[in-house]
């Protein structure tokens, strides 16, 4: 599948997309490749299938979540050598 220009994706999105149902999308800027167009299973299965907190973090309705932080062990040191 040959690549889109950023304009050709910002004027026909439904078109990439499902584009992106067959495979990455490619969308290129000023002649050079720039983004991927993946779908989420795509991504999950490139990514390692495992969320990064990042982008939990950034799920609407988890503002009350609960985010379990291990005790620390190491000490702060002081950063002047002297």
């Amino acid at each position: 599948m040959p690549p889109y220009t950023s304009c050709e994706f910002n004027h026909d999105f439904g078109r990439a997309r499902k584009a992106a149902e067959r495979g990455p999308v490619f969308i290129t800027d000023r002649g050079k490749p720039a983004y991927v167009l993946l779908t989420i299973e795509d991504y999950r299965r490139l990514s390692g299938g495992r969320p990064k907190i990042a982008d939990l973090l950034a799920m609407p309705g988890l503002e009350d979540a609960d985010l379990p932080v291990p005790e620390r062990r190491d000490r702060p040191r002081s950063a002047d050598p002297g």
